[in-house]
Order: structure tokens, then sequence, then C-alpha cells
């Protein structure tokens, strides 16, 4: 199996790398190409990931390539992970919503929008290139922010495509790890949208069957769950459900704005994690993943990957938290909407399983969402300040129309050079 990550030069690669290496019986690669238009990025992480193979035994070669085509041509899967603007751009989303008192933050928000209009055309010129150059089944893999849009966009121009986010695998590790069973043997009614969800059920499956054991885990680990979600104990309480911590941005909005203005960026943090990371994949007596990948952020990523690439080559599949197309799913939202949720994969595709009910003020925000997507995905796609300006509007963090007037023209000020229309 040939697989090609495109933005291979990350400094999070290595992750990846090391999850193929681990599970080799579960995912046989026979190629691992890279594909990075910076030299340097592509030297030291190819470096790295050529002696963490080597170093786990794995047969593996890997190839680092500026040639989109060349990394492409022939391969089975195709991992996008793109950051167009690197972590300065994202430092700016992260900092300019705060001059209206918004969040600044790379995937929700206005700086999640900024982001999205940045990478939904980059993205499509690349999988064109996969449509023509890799193998006919080809699959793409989205990894890249904001999944849920970028996504839709590829489902909507008729790729053969998934988004996979990591924060339904962190959940199920967590459970498991909570009640003292193997994370195999836990699912998730895992349901929302890309960084909306809401965990609405926890199922454990052992000697007794299969059953819902979300009541317990807040019965006996409601302050820890709070805290690893950053949230009151008293809401989830309230609510009988663990949100995922991008719902903070919404249920604790002034209180996180007051943070980011007393703190340094997540990017600036990023950005120091990374030095020292290509720091250590130069040396070359490094042949493992350095403990300071950890602050990289993306915990599970590559067992996520390496499952749900493992289960689309699979006669028998398995049970996967992907960004799919809705389908009637949440029925208060469009067919070709793309949601978050479990579905079997197998060979012959993704198939939803049907979704843990949302409350109903869960379903209005997930709806309004929904919305806010649709217009950033037109706007994304075939530019235009007005387009903009209605998604800003529909975003429920914005709302008001002077704030996202004023949010617009920051955006398009910070964001001109990687906007060809606004140019």
């Amino acid at each position: 199996m040939k697989l090609t990550i495109v933005g291979g030069g990350s400094t999070y690669t290595p992750e990846l790398i090391d999850g193929f290496a681990r599970l080799r019986e579960t995912l046989p690669l026979e190629e691992v190409w890279l594909v990075d238009p910076y030299a340097e990025r592509r030297r030291l992480v190819g470096g790295m990931a050529a002696r963490m193979f080597t170093a786990a035994g794995h047969p593996a070669k890997v190839t680092a390539t500026p040639d989109l085509v060349a990394g492409v041509s022939d391969a089975d899967v195709v991992l996008i992970q793109l950051r167009i603007g690197g972590q300065e751009a994202r430092k700016t989303d992260e900092t300019w919503p705060h001059e209206v008192c918004c969040i600044g933050q790379e995937t929700t928000g206005p700086g999640g929008f900024a982001k999205a209009l940045r990478t939904v055309p980059v993205v499509l010129d690349v999988a064109e290139v996969v449509r023509t150059h890799a193998k006919k089944d080809a699959w793409i893999i989205d990894f890249t922010n904001p999944v849920g849009i970028v996504t839709r966009a590829l489902l909507q121009a008729g790729h053969r495509a998934v988004g996979l986010c990591n924060v339904a695998i962190g959940f199920q590790r967590r459970f498991a790890r909570m009640l003292g069973v193997d994370h195999q043997a836990i699912s998730l009614g895992h349901v929302g949208l890309n960084h909306l969800t809401w965990e609405r059920a926890v199922y454990l499956s052992d000697e007794n069957g299969k059953r819902d054991v979300l009541p317990q885990l807040l019965e006996g680990h409601l302050a820890e769950l709070a805290h690893e979600v950053e949230l009151p104990a008293s809401l989830l309480a309230l609510e009988r459900t663990v949100p995922s911590y991008y719902l903070r941005y919404f249920y604790a909005h002034d209180t996180v704005l007051r943070e980011q203005r007393e703190s340094p960026t997540r990017a600036e943090a990023v950005m120091e994690v990374e030095q020292t990371l290509l720091r250590l994949y130069a040396d070359p007596t490094v042949d493992t993943k350095p403990e300071a990948l950890a602050k990289r952020g993306g915990a599970f990523y590559s067992e996520a990957a390496v499952d749900l690439i493992a289960a689309l080559h699979s006669t028998t599949g398995s049970e996967q938290v992907v960004n799919v197309q809705n389908n009637g799913i949440l029925p208060f939202l469009p067919d070709d909407h793309v949601v978050e949720v479990p579905a079997r994969v197998d060979a012959r595709g993704l198939h939803p399983l049907a979704a843990a009910p949302l409350s109903p003020g869960d379903a209005g925000l997930v709806g309004h969402v929904a919305g806010y997507e649709r217009l950033a995905l037109d706007a994304a796609i075939h530019g235009g300040r007005d387009r903009v300006l209605r998604a800003m509007l529909a975003h429920p963090l914005v709302q008001q129309y002077d704030r996202a007037e004023k949010l617009t023209d920051l955006l398009l000020a910070t964001n001109a050079q990687y906007l060809s229309w606004a140019k």
C-alpha cells in the first residue's frame, strides 16, 4: 500500500509514523510519501520518519518530495494535513477577533472562518490532482481544520473523502481508563458537527452484553470529566452529557476571551514546541517519537488514522467516528451536510449508524452552526465580501450586524494575501 501525506513536513508527522510503525499488522504499508513545499522540513521530517521505521523494523520506504503529482501518483490513501499560512496565520486567527470582543480560535468562530477561507481552495486543488493521478479507488482522509467544512467541500466536489478528528478517540481512551477496561470495549454515542459534539452515551461491551454506562461515569467521575473539558461540573450534571472541549467557546465565551487576552496564544506555544522538535529531528541518533511531541497536540490521531485506513480496506470493517454526509442521521439538517457520528467502515465505504438524540437546545445550536458552515463554504469557494459578511453574521458567536461588519473587514485585511479574490 502506498500512503501519501500532503503537508508531510509538519512536525506532527512523526506521530503518524509512530502509529504506522506500532500498528504494522493492522495496516501493512510499503511506501509512505511526504509531500511538502519546504525543503528543510522535508529533509528533517523525512529523515526522522525513515529512522523511526528502521528502528521499528518496518519495511516501508519513506520518500519526501515537493512534487504533488509524484507524491500522489498511484497512492491508495492520501492524508491531507495542511496549514495555509503556517503558525503565523494561526496566531492572527487567535488574536484579531479580540478587537471586536470575540474569541480567537483556529477552528471556531471568526478565526476558524478565516482558516476555512484560506484552506478550502487549496485542498480542492490538491484533491483534483489526487483524482487525476492516484488510484481510482483511492481515499482522501482530511485531517485539515475546520474538518467539517473542508470535508463537505471535498464531498460536494465528488471526491472519495472522509474527515477525521481526534476528539472521539480521546474520549474513548479516557472513558476506558476511568472504567479500567480495554478501549476496544468502549463505543460512543458521539453526535454533532466537527468541534461541536456531545457524548450522549458511552457503551461498554462485556460478558453482560452492551450497555450505556454514561450515567455511571457522570456519577463516579463528574469532577474529572468537567476538568477534562474545562466546564463546570454542574453543567455536565444538568445536561447529563459530556460536551467536547470546544463547547467551552460557546458555554463560557466571556471567560475564554478574558483568558486569551491575558495569555500567550496557542500558536506561540506551538511555535516553541516546533523549534524543539525540529532540533530533535535533526539529530541522527533520534529514532523514536520524542516526548516533546505530546505538547504539539493531536493525541491518538495516529491510532485513529490507522484504524480508519485499515477498516476502509477490510471486508469486516469496524466502527469509527468520522465526518460523513448526514443523509438523514440528523433529521433537522440537509442530507448533504457533514456530521460527526459513529459509522460502520469497511471496504464498501462509510455506513453511518443511528445517532444518539440531541436535546432541543443542542440541536438548535447544531442547526445554527450548520447554517453558518454552509454560508462559510459558499464564501470559501466563490469569494466576495458580501458572502463573507453573510457567513460572519450567521455565526452564533457573532450575530450582531455591526460586529459582523467589523470582523469581516478585519478578516479580509489580515488574510488578503491568501485570498486571490481579495487582493
